[in-house]
């Protein structure tokens, strides 16, 4: 006799995002270059031209690099209204 197959369960290990979503158009179009030995990361919209630079810490990744963008975007939002 022979047994029954067992149902293999494979885990999904979720990846980080390349690209991110503008705060000004919208657009999927923000690209994070990390430059570590200067301690900077330049963000740019290739939709809109959005472009800043802002600095980081050595072990930030391009995520971490953009949400201190969007904080920073924010406030000098808030800060002109």
């Amino acid at each position: 006799m022979g047994r029954r197959k067992r149902r293999v369960v494979k885990i999904v290990k979720k990846k980080l995002p390349n690209i991110f979503e503008c705060p000004k158009c919208g657009e999927n179009s923000i690209k994070i270059t990390l430059s570590k030995n200067t301690g900077t990361a330049t963000i740019q919209c290739g939709s809109c031209g959005l472009k800043e630079t802002i600095e980081i810490s050595p072990n930030f990744e391009a995520v971490d690099a953009y949400c201190k963008f969007i904080d920073a975007f924010y406030k000098k939002i808030e800060a002109n209204v």
